[in-house]
């Protein structure tokens, strides 16, 4: 059975100011959703399911979805702040949604195979979904413990030019999988070219550039909808809440690593990624867009490649 990719399309890019996803950044007016659909055709994916909000569901489908007719499976799921497990109920006050271990979970009804996660609005490279469809083909279950994986990028391969940026900086054990995730936030090259972070508890240290980072590309089996309700049911418990309070993909995953449960091997890519997070970074996005046109890596019209993907 083909895997299927779940996009998570639900979020506004509030540092960018306005929907990402629907921004076009090919000489067609291909966003870079669209390249990343085709990178998954052509990776052997089956099947794709937009998590989306209810609210612009119609300029989604009308702008995003209908490009993929004919050539792969289009599902849509929504994420809403009040689908939640039996027994919670939303907070006063609350109006954001729960985070993107939440986000997954809107998709549970329909996910029935092994899945990759993407969000909407970073470009990952073909290679990268090559290494995803190759882990998830592969039977990897076994009694007591699952395995799960996630695409690592060279933390300088992540960096913007225009402003900093927060990342996961990942640790890998001897066999290559995932012993830990250490969030960063405002990482940027400082004045005398060193790649700093502040850590979450406030110190500002220097982080390698080498080191790989989470860009939020996971490869899941579908069992991992199970794991996912019982965490995210204990987050509601202990967090839910917190006004602000959100459940992460990665703090899901490490959860269960720890509790012996899972594992999660990290998958090298030779790709590049690129990643929209302030306005001034779309002319590097569009211009390495056209050199990978130009290189014969996709089509000049998108449209016309993804029925041969």
């Amino acid at each position: 059975m083909k895997p299927t990719l779940l996009v998570l399309a639900a979020g506004m890019g509030s540092r960018y100011g306005g929907l990402k996803q629907m921004d076009p950044m090919g000489p067609n007016g291909e966003t870079v959703l669209d390249y990343s659909v085709f990178d998954a055709i052509r990776a052997g994916f089956g099947r794709v399911i937009f998590i989306i909000r209810e609210d612009f569901s119609e300029a989604f489908q009308q702008g995003v979805g209908s490009r993929f007719a004919g050539s792969i499976q289009v599902d849509y799921a929504f994420q809403k702040l009040d689908d939640l497990p039996e027994g919670f109920t939303v907070p006063d006050g609350r109006v954001k949604p729960w985070g993107t271990a939440h986000a997954i979970r809107a998709a549970r009804h329909l996910v029935r195979e092994s899945f990759a996660v993407i969000n909407a609005d970073d470009f990952y490279g073909s290679d990268a979904y090559l290494r995803a469809a190759e882990f998830l083909r592969q039977p990897h279950d076994e009694p007591g413990k699952s395995h799960y994986a996630m695409i690592g990028y060279p933390l300088i391969n992540t960096l913007s030019d225009h402003g900093d940026v927060n990342r996961g900086i990942c640790a890998r054990d001897e066999a290559g999988l995932l012993a830990g995730v250490e969030e960063y936030v405002k990482i940027e090259r400082d004045a005398d070219g060193v790649v700093r972070g502040n850590s979450l508890d406030g110190t500002r240290r220097e982080v390698c550039e080498k080191s790989p980072v989470s860009m939020n590309f996971w490869a899941f089996p579908a069992c991992f909808m199970t794991h996912l309700e019982v965490e995210f049911t204990d987050f509601l418990k202990n967090f839910g809440h917190v006004e602000k309070s959100e459940n992460y993909i990665p703090t899901v995953v490490d959860a269960l690593i720890r509790a012996d449960k899972a594992d999660c091997a990290v998958l090298d890519t030779t790709s590049q990624w690129f990643g929209v997070t302030y306005p001034e970074d779309k002319s590097h996005v569009v211009a390495s867009i056209r050199k990978l046109i130009e290189t014969g890596v996709y089509p000049a019209d998108l449209s016309e490649g993804i029925v041969h993907a």
